[in-house]
């Protein structure tokens, strides 16, 4: 046992830090692509009268 720490311990700790430096290369990879660029945008769009994309609602893809 390394520093008084069990191996199922130092398995969750590693996970920990996987599933952190996942996250955060998720983060990463949005922020640089501008996916946060315009937040507050996307609410007065969707109220528009005008859409560029005019879909039937009951459409078949």
């Amino acid at each position: 046992m390394l520093f008084g720490l069990s191996i199922g311990t130092w398995m969750l700790i590693t996970i920990m830090i996987c599933f952190t430096g996942s996250a955060l290369l998720i983060w990463y990879a949005a922020k640089s692509s501008g996916q946060f660029d315009d937040v507050e945008g996307i609410k007065y769009r969707m109220l528009e009268e005008d859409s560029t994309v005019d879909v039937p609602i009951n459409s078949k893809r």
